[in-house]
């Protein structure tokens, strides 16, 4: 048998037996020993095998089926170009504490810089993620530490083998638990919570307990998971008076605040800044507070904050919520209040991740996940049909531009039950919201309108999708159950009247807050 051929045994062999079940692939030449292996597993129903002709799209895939799964997914890829390709979802894996396995196949080392054909340096080609380049047998287990991994195989011919071997024979498959650690013990007086969207990798319930113990005043980035928090904070905390009253004397931060602007300011004025991620200790190792803890203590010591005033400033924000216009937030507030218990909410980068943290009330019973390792809106499509591969039911939230930059995903879409929400206003509306809004050529550089009609780009796929233009069409196809694959647009006003709205909601917010805790 060859070598290649017993090299790829070894290696998926010991990926099984820790408890790797999803194996995604995109077709190849030098990665065929890998590819007909993973389809003899898959044939005896020993893994899930997922096919997808895209690199790119592939490993946010294979990202998407590790967020939901909390577990390790390996995506495999041939040599040259394709390798790049992994490029943008090993920056979000590595930069948000996702468990993937990258498997690049290469030529042999004694063919790097020859001019031979699809063959050039994988090694490091992730810069920060360390290649574990290798031509023969090594242990896998001790490189599985929870983080991203990188490896790259150099497989010589022949790649094919005629001889069959039993390579599955015997498999024992212990699973790794990859649990976060909890320890230590944390004593303060009193102050507020803030909870990053990745929550610092820790559970909903991981955290809660946390809070429970802490019994402060809890803002949170993705208020979905939280029904305890202080509904609209990124909203009234924009104001600099509202936010220099509520100063608390501690802030404890779990995970990262990548948002508001405001949040980040609240956090600024607090007299000591308390950080809880593990990734402080090799991935965002210059982070600066007065205290670091690379873990969720697991014991805590501190005064009850009063969260009388938050209650109220909450409730004033909600009073001037209740009646929007139809609008961008109006469809994204009532997508979420509609969601069923028990499935799985994506939600996509710029505006629509925003305008959850703002307007959405706090609630429970739905699993979110979204892309905020760096933020990027590329290969959420991608990241999406992932997830929905763990869920019974998933609904997902993107901007035009987002769910354009990711449109090949739909030449291999999913066949679970997804409805994907795709907010149309022509272009970026999140830099209409932003300094360079009323810059020269604004709209040439930063709103970028696509021109495009939805409805027959995506149907030119093969895809269901329908339009929503008022809230009552949108309440309607909300409330329907998902079956199948689906995309809904929702028509929202010009991006210029939706910048306009957020500034009027802003400020009417801010005088109700203030008369609400007595501050006008």
């Amino acid at each position: 048998m060859s070598n290649s051929t017993k090299l790829a045994h070894s290696l998926l062999r010991q990926l099984i037996e820790v408890g790797v079940s999803d194996f995604v692939v995109s077709p190849g030449s030098r990665n065929a020993p890998l590819a007909i292996a993973l389809g003899e597993a898959a044939s005896k129903q020993i893994i899930d095998l997922h096919i997808k002709i895209d690199e790119r799209g592939a490993a946010y895939f294979a990202l998407g089926i590790s967020k939901a799964s909390n577990n390790y997914v390996a995506v495999i890829c041939t040599s040259g170009t394709a390798a790049a390709n992994f490029h943008p979802a090993a920056l979000e894996a590595f930069h948000s504490g996702s468990k993937l396995i990258m498997i690049t196949a290469d030529r042999p080392a004694r063919l790097r810089k020859t001019g031979a054909n699809q063959t050039t340096e994988q090694v490091n080609i992730y810069s920060m993620i360390k290649t574990h380049d290798f031509a023969a047998e090594i242990d896998l287990k001790i490189l599985l530490t929870g983080s991203v991994v990188h490896l790259n195989v150099q497989f010589d011919e022949p790649l094919i083998e005629n001889e069959k071997s039993d390579w599955l024979a015997g498999l024992k498959i212990l699973p790794h638990n990859y649990e976060n650690k909890i320890s230590g013990k944390l004593e303060v007086s009193n102050g507020v919570l803030i909870i990053g969207h990745d929550r610092a990798g820790y559970s909903v319930s991981e955290v809660n307990d946390f809070a429970s113990k802490l019994n402060w005043p809890i803002i949170c980035e993705d208020p979905i998971s939280f029904p305890e928090a202080i509904a609209h904070a990124s909203v009234f905390l924009s104001d600099p008076q509202l936010a220099a009253r509520l100063a608390p004397e501690n802030v404890v931060v779990i995970g990262r605040t990548t948002l508001s602007r405001s949040i980040n300011t609240f956090i600024s004025l607090a007299k000591k800044v308390i950080v809880i991620d593990p990734r402080t200790t090799n991935i965002d190792t210059k982070r600066e507070a007065d205290l670091i803890l690379k873990f969720l203590p697991s014991e805590v010591v501190s005064a009850k904050s009063d969260q009388s005033i938050w209650h109220s400033a909450s409730n004033a924000a909600a009073s001037q919520l209740e009646n929007l216009d139809w609008s961008e937030q109006l469809a994204i507030k009532e997508i979420c209040e509609l969601l069923p218990n028990e499935s799985a909410l994506f939600v996509g980068s710029s505006r629509p991740v925003r305008d959850i943290e703002a307007f959405v009330k706090p609630r429970s019973g739905v699993s979110v996940f979204a892309n905020r390792g760096l933020a990027g809106i590329d290969g959420n499509v991608s990241t999406v049909f992932g997830i929905t591969s763990e869920f019974e039911s998933t609904t997902a939230i993107l901007g035009d531009l987002t769910f354009l930059h990711d449109i090949s995903a739909l030449t291999n879409a999913t066949t679970g039950n997804l409805r994907i929400f795709v907010i149309d206003n022509n272009g970026g509306g999140i830099f209409s919201t932003l300094p360079q809004a009323n810059v020269d050529n604004f709209d040439k550089l930063f709103g970028t309108p696509h021109n495009l009609d939805l409805l027959k780009v995506i149907a030119g796929f093969g895809i269901t999708v329908n339009k929503v233009s008022n809230l009552k069409e949108l309440q309607s196809k909300a409330s329907e159950q998902i079956k199948g694959f689906e995309v809904v647009v929702v028509n929202v006003p010009s991006r210029e009247s939706n910048a306009g709205q957020l500034k009027d909601i802003t400020q009417r917010v801010s005088s109700a807050v203030r008369i609400g805790i007595n501050l006008a």
